[in-house]
């Protein structure tokens, strides 16, 4: 995989996007404006369905209004988080935190599924109801949870605490995270019994 990825980084469109002075400025902003969007709706979805707030709207009118900024919100973030791992697939490859996003990410958008498939059924007789259906809520607060993970994860994906040079090659987390620094070690390991026998 990281073979793959190494190749990535060195194609002419990953070094002119990454080493862009507009595109990747505008691709970055973009990207986290459109997070805002796409997380904000969603988030304000998820109150509706605790009951925390919005409890005036009927919940099949919120998400028919909303639905379409979600949808758009979505589509532009997925491209653009895309373009942007392209333009550096090492540097996220081997980022701890980029790991986590995606696998936060994928829960959430299996949940988001789950609820669309298996839960809400009916949006109208939600209205008329005074509680939203259980499955519905636990929906919603694992939602908040994951949101609220991702967009976490995808803050601290720009420190560099637990960057490949940082980490002791031996470790578990340089396992985890495939450092170039643990085939070196590996090399090293292998190559120490056979110099002893020549040296014998």
């Amino acid at each position: 995989m990281r073979d793959f990825f190494t190749w990535m980084n060195e194609t002419p469109w990953s070094i002119a996007l990454r080493e862009s002075f507009v595109v990747w400025p505008l691709l970055e902003a973009t990207h986290v404006l459109t997070i805002m969007l796409f997380v904000g709706t969603i988030i304000m979805v998820d109150l509706r369905l605790l009951g925390v707030a919005f409890r005036q709207v009927p919940v099949s009118e919120m998400t028919t209004r909303i639905l379409p900024w979600t949808i758009g919100g979505f589509v532009v973030m997925i491209v653009t988080g895309l373009l942007l791992f392209y333009a550096k697939p090492l540097v996220y490859y081997h980022n701890i935190f980029f790991r986590v996003k995606i696998v936060v990410l994928l829960l959430a958008m299996a949940n988001i599924l789950y609820f669309h498939k298996r839960v809400q059924g009916n949006l109208a007789a939600w209205d008329l109801s005074q509680a939203i259906p259980r499955n519905a809520r636990i929906a919603a607060v694992l939602s908040l949870s994951a949101w609220v993970m991702i967009v976490i994860s995808g803050r601290l994906i720009a420190y560099d605490w637990y960057n490949c040079e940082k980490l002791d090659p031996a470790g578990t987390l340089s396992w985890m995270i495939d450092c170039p620094q643990r085939d070196s070690l590996a090399r090293m390991d292998m190559a120490g019994p056979t110099l002893a026998a020549e040296g014998e």
